[in-house]
């Protein structure tokens, strides 16, 4: 891991194209603003983290395409 000292309007930048500047610092509270390619998804960790797992979810919960036919000839409409 790589530690940086930077202070408000200073920037850090990743590769040619991902650019990290310090908008605000207010106590314990950094502000950054991120300029990247629109080919880059930026996530807060936490927002990343939960889509890892509902996608790790919707992989574990898959059914079978026997399955999902025998329900719509049942008559189901809700996946469990």
């Amino acid at each position: 891991m790589l530690i940086l000292s930077r202070k408000k309007g200073e920037a850090v930048m990743i590769g040619e194209d991902i650019e990290i500047m310090i908008s605000n610092v207010e106590g314990d509270i950094v502000k950054i603003g991120i300029n990247a390619p629109k080919s880059i998804s930026v996530y807060r960790k936490e927002v990343y983290e939960s889509i890892q797992k509902s996608n790790r979810e919707a992989v574990d919960s898959q059914i079978s395409t026997s399955d999902l036919v025998g329900m719509l000839k049942k008559g189901e409409n809700r996946i469990k």
